[in-house]
Parts: C-alpha cells; structure tokens; sequence
C-alpha cells in the first residue's frame, strides 16, 4: 500500500488536518497496541521544532523516506521551533487516530501538552534526542552519551595544552537545549576539577541559538579585549557557536583553542585548516534514528515495546586525525 504523506508546518497543520485527516481507514481511535499483522498501515505522526536546523532538515527526509519503504501512513508536524503552534497541531493528530508517536529532537519538558494526549490516547511516544535523561512520557528516547563528549572535548583541550592545571578556559553553553546544558555543565565540573579557572566564573550563557556564532564571538572577543593573553581555551557546546569563539580569537591573534560539538562542515574545515579549532564531535544520528525505527516496527509488528526506555550511545571525537573520513552532520542527506 502506497505510503499517505502529510507534510505540515505547525502554523497551517491544525487546519491541515481537519481537512486531509490522519488516519487511513474507518477506525479513527488511538489504541494500546499496533495492529499486529493485521493489513491496515501503521499510523504515525512524527514532529521536530528543530526541522530549521541541518540534523533536523535530515531527521524529516529520512523519516518520510524510512516511513515511504515500510508503507507506514505517516504525517509529519515541523514546528520551527514554536511550542504554541507545534504541540496543538500534534495533539490534533493523536485525536483523529494513530497508532506511534515520533519525536525528533524536541525536549520532553517542552511538550507536556503531547505525552498527556499521547497517553490518554494510550499510544506510544518514541524519540531521538529528546532530554538527557529517563521518562516515563517516551518508551524509547535514545541520544548521545553527554558526559562521553565532555571526557572527549575536555581531553582534547588537555592534550592540546599540555595539561589544565592555572589554564584558563572558556565555556559557553545554552541552557535552553537540555543536552547542552548538561554538557556544559558537565564540562565546567571537570575543567574545574582539573585545576582550570573558568573564565567569567561561570558558564557564559548564548541566549538564542540563531544568534550563537554572533554571541560567541563577542563573549570571547569582550574577554580577550579585557584580559589580553589570559585565555588558554574555549569549550564550546555547539559548533555554530564554537565558530563565532574561532573567528574572535583569530581576530585577536590569541593563541586559545576551541572545541566543538556537531561536526559541521564549517568545523570540519576549521579543524583541518589547523586554526584555533582543534576537535569536535560526531554524534551518529543515522545509526541512532535506526535504532528507534527498528522499535517501532518490532512494536507494529508484535505490539512488544522496548525493555528500556532510555538509551545513550557513544560518540566520535573529530580531530586533525580522522576529520577527512568524517560526513559533516549537515551533509548527512
């Protein structure tokens, strides 16, 4: 059966739904369990707020593609990053009858609204990269090991100035995203324990991911101007962001290093082009989206759910190295 694709963008998506539906078939309830053998389609919403980013852009595609060769029939909610629009439109599609929830990249604390209509709806919510820790709103969410891309990036800093002990570093983080806040402050915890002094004595907060690089650069440009030769290092929690740190420190001829996280094709040339950035980290989001679907259609095809609810996985630290073998993270389809 030929795959029933819904596209939607949260602004449009309620008034999308009502009128091209959800659900193939005359049954229009949730359930508990998929149709195990049966020959109706497996009924899936998947969204993401991140689809505006390059691993969110790739998370979609590979859905839809992924969805398209088991003959799911699959709606996908993009939400550009606004809640207000993007939780009602899939609360929508859980009321007019699916069988599976997926959620890419979006943090369980910022659809509350979802998991309540998802388990009144007795249907089961299935992720990547949403939180950094165990809930009983997901039966599955699998991300990346945070605190093995601290001990990768720390260690690269490490090795890179011959030790940590009176060097000053630099960490910059983003609260709202839950995996860089835990590895930010992850990173703060053992730079410090090591014998670092973090610079700004704490860590210096980029208020707005759109605006990261332009942040970056001045939070490190204000310090290098204050505190001439006194920076050894930048640990940075994303790429986009760990650029701006580059391009600042470049700017003012300091011989800091930065460390990143995405493996972007910026980075990546950044690394190699053997500047101020010296590493970043390849989160395997292929392998990882994998994961997730191969539960899913044990749960289609059996009703059985995974025996964990919360998986991590190990990541690959990006150097001079191995950043030629790398496929950047934006490149990824």
């Amino acid at each position: 059966m030929r795959t029933s694709f819904k596209p939607l963008t949260a602004v449009a998506a309620a008034a999308a739904l009502a009128l091209a539906g959800c659900s193939s078939g005359g049954d229009t309830g949730g359930g508990g369990s998929a149709d195990a053998g049966g020959d109706d389609p497996f009924r899936v919403v998947a969204f993401t707020s991140g689809n505006q980013t390059p691993v969110g852009a790739w998370w979609v595609k590979a859905v839809e593609a992924k969805a398209d060769e088991l003959g799911w029939d699959l709606t996908m909610i993009q939400g550009d990053f606004d809640f207000q629009k993007m939780n009602p439109a899939v609360e929508s599609a859980i009321g007019q009858g699916v069988d599976a929830v997926l959620d890419g990249y979006t943090d369980y604390a910022s659809i509350g609204s979802i998991i309540t209509a998802a388990r009144d709806a007795e249907v089961p919510i299935f992720a990547i990269d949403a939180g950094t820790e165990a809930t009983d709103g997901f039966v599955l969410n699998i991300t990346s090991n945070q605190e093995g891309i601290v001990d990768q990036t720390v260690g690269a800093i490490e090795a890179q100035l011959g030790g940590l002990e009176g060097k000053t570093v630099m960490v910059v983080g983003h609260d709202p995203h839950p995996g860089i806040r835990m590895r930010s402050g992850i990173a703060e915890e053992k730079l410090a324990a090591a014998g670092a002094t973090i610079a700004g004595g704490d860590i210096q907060q980029v208020t707005s991911p759109a605006s990261g690089r332009t942040e970056a650069l001045a939070l490190v440009a204000d310090y290098l101007s204050a505190h001439p030769g006194e920076l050894d290092a930048v640990w940075v929690g994303w790429d986009d962001a760990a650029l701006g740190a580059t391009q600042a420190i470049q700017e003012a001829g300091s011989d800091a290093v930065v460390t990143g996280v995405d493996a972007v094709s910026e980075s990546i040339a950044a690394i190699q082009a053997d500047g101020p950035m010296i590493a970043t980290i390849e989160q395997p989001w292929p392998s990882i989206l994998d994961d997730v679907l191969e539960a899913m259609v044990a749960y289609r095809d059996s009703g059985a759910l995974p025996s964990s609810n919360f998986e991590t996985v190990d990541t690959t630290l990006v150097d001079s190295s191995n950043a030629a073998d790398i496929t950047p993270s934006d490149k990824l389809g």
